[in-house]
């Protein structure tokens, strides 16, 4: 049976789409924007929008009772493949070897103008 995982510790979907769906043994986690759940409002920097997105990230994570050690794949979407390593430093400081696999990728453009949003996949 397939479960909707929401919390209000990560922004509200903009769309016909759930924040999280959990499978069982498996949590799929939609594409997270850097909004801040609590004003709405997005950091203006892609270090601080990096924190943002991981921060809400593991927000949801912990409402399915997981933790960043439970994610095996993630998908980064950058508006600047330019800011790649200012990325893979806050990347780096908010998972533990093993890290996941991953692919990073430059896009035209990424919703509400930010410039980072990465996707998840957790194991429990």
């Amino acid at each position: 049976m397939i479960k909707r995982i929401s919390t209000d510790k990560a922004p509200a979907a903009i769309g016909p789409y759930s924040q999280a769906l959990d499978t069982g043994n498996m949590l799929f986690i939609s594409g997270q924007i850097p909004i801040n759940p609590a004003t709405g409002t997005m950091p203006e920097t892609v270090e601080e929008q990096a924190k943002q997105v991981l921060t809400n990230i593991t927000n949801i994570l912990d409402k399915a009772g997981l933790t960043m050690a439970n994610v095996v794949k993630t998908s980064v979407f950058l508006a600047d493949l330019n800011d790649f390593a200012v990325v893979n430093e806050v990347y780096a400081s908010f998972f533990a070897e093993p890290y996941p696999a991953r692919s990073c990728v430059q896009v035209a453009a990424i919703p509400k103008g930010a410039k980072v949003e990465i996707e998840t996949i957790a194991v429990k």
